[in-house]
């Protein structure tokens, strides 16, 4: 992963994302826990597989995963198969899918560490 985030952290536009103070008080008072499900769930509902919608799925904004996912081009299938080489085309499996939340769980972490 230290190699995602390299790459991702010499993108302008990736690497101009970053949680706002509500946002990390959201996620103090959820607790990381229940971020993670949120995150999950995210991905299993609006990601699972290509839809006609997609790279208009995950809002700019509203919940502090929204953002993560921006920030680490989790948010659509046309961007996960560019920065984590997951074909688009094809169902997305329990570890695939893992693997987006632990992505996006990593982000969030180093975020609250700022």
């Amino acid at each position: 992963m230290d190699y995602l985030f390299n790459r991702l952290s010499k993108s302008k536009f990736r690497s101009s994302f970053h949680l706002k103070e509500k946002d990390k008080e959201y996620i103090k008072e959820k607790g990381l826990d229940e971020i993670m499900d949120h995150a999950y769930n995210f991905i299993d509902k609006r990601l699972s597989t290509l839809n006609e919608n997609d790279g208009k799925q995950t809002p700019m904004r509203g919940h502090p995963v929204f953002i993560a996912q921006h920030a680490t081009a989790t948010c659509c299938r046309g961007c996960i198969e560019k920065w984590h080489n997951i074909k688009k085309e094809k169902e997305l499996s329990e570890e695939e899918k893992e693997y987006l939340v632990n992505v996006i769980m990593k982000w969030i972490n180093k975020e609250m560490e700022l």
